[in-house]
């Protein structure tokens, strides 16, 4: 049970972090939106698309050394590719929401939008999680733990983090 509940205090403390980045995230994404559809004449959707990434680039920082600086570091283009190309996924997911409620509902005010913009970052942020989680921070390899008491069988290594 303790193996069990570690990992899922583990798993509810990463979350945790993932949501308080990913709030930060939502913040700057809604506010460039907003800062771009007032001070520009661009669509929804391309004002949208330029939030998003902003939010993408500030996003990867604090999930690289905040929710995720634990994870392994040793490949970074790798980890960068992942991450640009689940981000990528996010961004349609987000934008194509808001494209369909504004250009195939015809519901374009401003609040309208918002909601939209919302509620596209809603989905696609279970989608990232998902895969930055899985695929792009990957856990360092654990080792195994020998049952307290016992002494190790021969060529068996206590489980731990490697660093």
């Amino acid at each position: 049970m303790e193996r069990g509940s570690s990992g899922l205090r583990r798993l509810f403390r990463e979350m945790a972090k993932f949501g308080a980045v990913g709030g930060a995230g939502v913040l700057v994404n809604l506010g460039v939106f907003n800062l771009v559809r007032q001070a520009t004449d661009l669509p929804v959707v391309r004002a949208s698309v330029i939030a998003t990434v902003v939010a993408i680039v500030f996003n990867y920082v604090g999930f690289r050394y905040f929710t995720y600086r634990d994870r392994d570091k040793s490949r970074r283009t790798r980890e960068m590719s992942m991450f640009l190309l689940f981000s990528v996924i996010g961004l349609v997911i987000e934008n194509g929401l808001l494209y369909t409620a504004t250009y195939g509902f015809g519901w374009d005010s401003s609040l309208q939008s918002n909601i939209f913009k919302f509620v596209g970052i809603g989905v696609a942020t279970l989608f990232r999680f998902w895969s930055y989680r899985t695929w792009v921070f990957r856990a360092l390899p654990v080792r195994d733990e020998p049952v307290a008491g016992s002494a190790p069988a021969t060529g068996d290594r206590p489980r731990q983090r490697v660093p």
